[in-house]
């Protein structure tokens, strides 16, 4: 996996043959917000300037370098429980997008730090079950989840009061 420090890259299909096709656009959420509120359809939205421009192009039209680099997973841990979860399959991932919204929901809400939230998001997905990947099973996991996520949110929560 690499990741584009810029943004503009958002996805890529690699074909059989070979043939590699990108998915490039302004580095905010815009389009995926537009895509989600006039899904099937696309929302008409130009932007003022050229479009390789947009995505990290200069106006002079020089050439623009996409650069691409391995992410660092100890500054970016969630990605790595990320890699982990899907390593483990099952009912892990969808245990892990049940801890995060947990996480994240405490953060937005002043609960826990930044940084608490991978370290929720871990103790959760140490305490679930893996299962086989069955309905009943990933409903089961993002319940069990949600509960340990919501105790590491307490417990740390806790902290943040108690430090000075």
């Amino acid at each position: 996996m690499l990741v584009h420090r810029t943004s503009v890259a958002h996805g890529f299909a690699i074909f059989t043959d070979g043939n590699v096709v990108g998915q490039f656009a302004r580095p905010d959420m815009r389009l995926p917000i537009g895509y989600a509120l006039a899904y099937p359809d696309r929302l008409a939205d130009h932007p003022e300037t050229d479009p390789l421009v947009a995505v990290g192009g200069a106006i002079d039209g020089s050439a623009t370098v996409l650069g691409f680099e391995r992410p660092d997973l100890e500054r970016f841990p969630c990605l790595g429980l990320a890699y982990r979860a899907l390593r483990e399959g099952g009912t892990v991932p969808a245990a892990l997008s049940a801890a995060n919204e947990v996480a994240v929901a405490a953060f937005v809400a002043g609960r826990i730090r930044f940084g608490d939230i991978p370290r929720c998001i871990e103790t959760a997905l140490a305490s679930v079950e893996r299962a086989e990947l069955t309905l009943d099973a990933v409903r089961a996991a993002d319940r069990a989840a949600r509960v340990a996520a919501s105790a590491a949110v307490e417990a740390f929560a806790v902290a943040i009061q108690r430090s000075p």
